[in-house]
């Protein structure tokens, strides 16, 4: 596959990427501040891979103590290579440590972590405050990094392995051999096994032996540089995963169901060929006729319904990352009820994380709690929407905690109320329940079906993490108001889409093929 065109970096990807590397430096100078003294090693990420390697060689030679940021010498016979970004001494070899950017964490018990500037697992201890958050990707990543310290005679006793996640707050440590993974398989039993798979299928392909992999399209597909050349080969086939996903797809293609056209030709009230988990099997039927006619929605039931308010708000809520919400914006359309009508913002350009997150976010329940107070005084009914109500409620519920006790910031208690009642609708769950997507369920994707166009062309929530990062000078530079109102724009845009899906959805959506009759 050498010389093949791949698609062109994702700028949100390399964001992500300096971001890491960012967080990774601001870890590595609390640690040592920390941990001071001659017990620290730093290979220099900017030397060429053999100086790394050496400099790596070297450390562990003379048993330093931490060696941050190590390359270890390639494992030629294993077919591995890689790094950590910590090696600790400890139990006789070295426990790798991982610096990530996403949280490692959830409010719970039973995570086993140290304070975060403790890098020894003999202090660790069950945490009553976390539990494990879920992330595959980092246990088979010290699993990795266990074999090769293996191969080295490097390894400590214990098969541990320690993330300092985004938060900071803890080391979280785990046991790579614990039978944590489904069937009680460890860690490490889930890697070899993983890694043997993927080894069999490189050594195919370089020895020119029959192929032990085909291509199938999964979630990771649309951000992975492969994919036009996996997508014209699934294309050519008409491969049955472009509308069926997972094992699923896998599966039908062991009971000879390998194509678009195959499944699309099955009866939707039969029994599925194989064991099913991707919901009603007449769906799938249905999503695989829809393709072959090239539509972007059918409908799942014979008439579509939304409900609908004398006085209606759409809100759309903006974050950065996981560090916070800074701008809630709301289109109040309706019945006169002497607020002013048409699109609101309440932003904060302070960059985040910011207290003035507090005052943004607070005058916005102040607005949205009149409006719902006069319509109820009026005696007409009020109806709030979003699209996607996960990503509002986690923010909603995330200010009221984090912000609890500032000045007009509302009680949980009333938050929950709200979202609890008939008048937080969520019209993502609408069109999740009434229609079949063959193109995805995302806003930017149903919303031009009902008539909808965004005025940026770029506009999407990859796009304007770039443009939030202009807006305050996040990376040193002068804030860009020019960018403050293109993002202004984009959230206007998309609480008008919602408005115009809600309007569609109301009567015209009626006038979509129904699945029943493809």
């Amino acid at each position: 596959m050498r010389g093949v065109p791949l698609a062109p970096p994702d700028p949100a990807a390399e964001q992500r990427i300096a971001d890491a590397a960012a967080h990774r430096e601001v870890i590595r100078k609390r640690l040592v501040e920390a941990v001071p003294g001659a017990g620290w090693v730093t290979v220099p990420r900017d030397l060429p891979a053999e100086d790394r390697v050496r400099v790596t060689e070297r450390a562990l030679a003379d048993e330093a103590e931490f060696i941050w940021g190590a390359l270890l010498p390639p494992d030629r016979e294993g077919h591995r290579r890689g790094g950590a970004e910590l090696l600790v001494r400890s139990d006789g070899g070295y426990l790798p440590v991982l610096v990530v950017r996403h949280r490692v964490t959830d409010p719970g018990t039973g995570a086993v972590t140290t304070p975060p500037t403790v890098l020894d697992p003999g202090r660790a201890v069950v945490d009553e405050e976390r539990k494990v958050r879920s992330h595959a990707r980092d246990q088979l990543r010290l699993a990795h990094l266990r074999r090769m310290l293996q191969t080295l005679g490097r390894a400590a006793h214990r098969p541990l392995g320690g993330v300092i996640g985004l938060d900071a707050d803890v080391v979280l440590w785990h046991d790579l051999a614990a039978p944590t993974w489904p069937g009680g398989r460890s860690a490490l039993t889930e890697y070899d096994s993983r890694f043997a798979d993927r080894v069999a299928v490189a050594l195919a392909a370089a020895n020119g032996e029959p192929e032990l992999a085909e291509p199938s399209r999964v979630l990771e597909c649309r951000t992975c540089p492969w994919w036009p050349t996996c997508e014209a080969r699934l294309r050519a086939e008409r491969d049955v995963s472009l509308v069926v996903r997972g094992e699923d797809a896998m599966e039908l293609r062991r009971a000879g169901v390998s194509t678009v056209d195959k499944l699309a030709a099955l009866d939707p009230a039969d029994e599925p060929p194989v064991a099913w988990t991707s919901g009603p099997f007449g769906d799938a039927v249905a999503l695989a006729r829809a393709w072959l006619a090239d539509l972007t929605v059918v409908r799942r039931v014979p008439e579509v319904t939304v409900p609908r308010g004398d006085v209606e708000v759409d809100v759309d809520m903006e974050s950065f990352g996981e560090s916070g919400a800074y701008l809630w914006g709301c289109l109040l359309s309706g019945v006169d009820i002497g607020v002013p009508q048409g699109y609101r913002a309440f932003a904060t350009w302070d960059p985040l994380p910011t207290v003035d997150e507090a005052r943004s976010f607070a005058e916005f329940w102040a607005w949205l709690r009149e409006v719902r107070e006069r319509t109820l005084a009026a005696g007409l009914t009020f109806r709030a929407y979003c699209y996607n109500a996960l990503a509002e409620n986690r923010w909603l519920f995330g200010s009221v905690e984090r912000f609890a006790g500032r000045p007009g910031i509302p009680s949980r208690r009333e938050v929950q109320s709200f979202v609890d009642s008939d008048e937080w609708v969520d019209l993502f769950r609408g069109v999740t329940d009434q229609f079949l997507c063959a193109r995805g369920k995302g806003l930017k994707v149903i919303a031009p079906v009902a008539g909808f166009t965004w005025r940026d062309p770029e506009a999407g929530g990859e796009a304007s993490m770039r443009w939030y990062r202009d807006a305050v000078g996040m990376d040193g530079g002068v804030p860009d108001d020019t960018q403050r109102e293109r993002l202004l724009r984009y959230n206007e845009d998309d609480v008008q889409a919602t408005r115009v899906l809600r309007d569609w959805m109301s009567g015209p959506a009626n006038a979509i093929p129904y699945m029943g009759d493809l």
